[in-house]
């Protein structure tokens, strides 16, 4: 696959992940539709790529998810189409699963979750009608491991696997792809914006997220397996993949791994 004049709708790209890819795109001449709640964020993103001119802004909640059909009509009115949706969006946790709310369980799931297949269902009749597409979407490694601080931030990713497995088998006939990826720890603020136990941000920068990948390196790691149109990659540092693996072969042994990590 060559990126050049693909059309890519990117949500979530405002900062971090979103943003690395929207640059790296733009240098690689796809045309752009840039979504997230922060207008100006977008805007100021926009303006850092190479070839604005081929960048659309549309301004989207996740949570807000009940009309998202308008939302992809305008999107599809941009540049007539749309080739890729990469699912991006997202908010984590830091809270003991016994402290917290649910409410913040309910809010976690609607962005996570629910907000991303709802744009995926608006955009589905889309890529049906032109008998191809691509639907990447950014999970976790806690997607596929549960860990301390993150009981519904993991089941929301969980559910995105589910989800998009059975999807993928749904829509193979179509000629319509489905790449999961699972990042590690990636130095982004997604600390810093994820939710505790009653809903306000933790707002701190945990350490292994600081000393994780670049944002830059991310992108350019997942955009290869985009190109080679991979079901499911593992982006992250050794200790992260192995996780997957240690899981899967040798699930009780990573049990007594998880447990002992630090909880506070």
């Amino acid at each position: 696959m060559n990126f050049t004049d693909k059309i890519i709708w990117i949500t979530g790209a405002s900062s971090g992940i979103g943003e690395s890819l929207a640059i790296d795109l733009s240098n690689r001449g796809a045309k752009l539709i840039l979504s997230s709640r922060n207008e100006a964020a977008l805007n100021k993103v926009k303006s850092n790529c190479k070839n604005p001119q081929n960048i659309e802004v549309l301004p989207l909640d996740l949570e807000d998810y009940s009309n998202f059909d308008l939302d992809v009509s305008k999107a599809l009115s941009f540049f007539d189409g749309i080739d890729i949706l990469l699912n991006n969006g997202g908010i984590s946790q830091r809270s003991l699963a016994k402290d917290t709310s649910i409410h913040v369980d309910k809010r976690i799931m609607d962005i996570n979750y629910l907000g991303t297949i709802a744009l995926t269902k608006a955009l589905l009749p889309h890529f049906i009608q032109k008998n191809k597409g691509h639907f990447v979407i950014i999970t976790s490694i806690v997607g596929k491991i549960g860990s301390p601080l993150r009981s519904s931030y993991a089941a929301s990713k969980h559910a995105l696997h589910g989800f998009f497995d059975s999807l993928r088998a749904e829509v193979y006939q179509h000629n319509i792809k489905v790449t999961i990826a699972c990042p590690g720890f990636v130095k982004t603020n997604i600390s810093l914006n994820a939710l505790t136990a009653d809903g306000s941000p933790y707002n701190k920068m945990d350490k292994a997220t600081y000393n994780g990948l670049s944002s830059d390196v991310f992108s350019k790691k997942l955009l290869h397996a985009v190109k080679r149109q991979k079901q499911e990659v593992y982006i992250g540092g050794i200790k992260e993949k192995l996780g997957v693996y240690t899981q899967r072969y040798f699930p009780k042994l990573l049990s007594v791994m998880i447990r002992k990590l630090a909880v506070t």
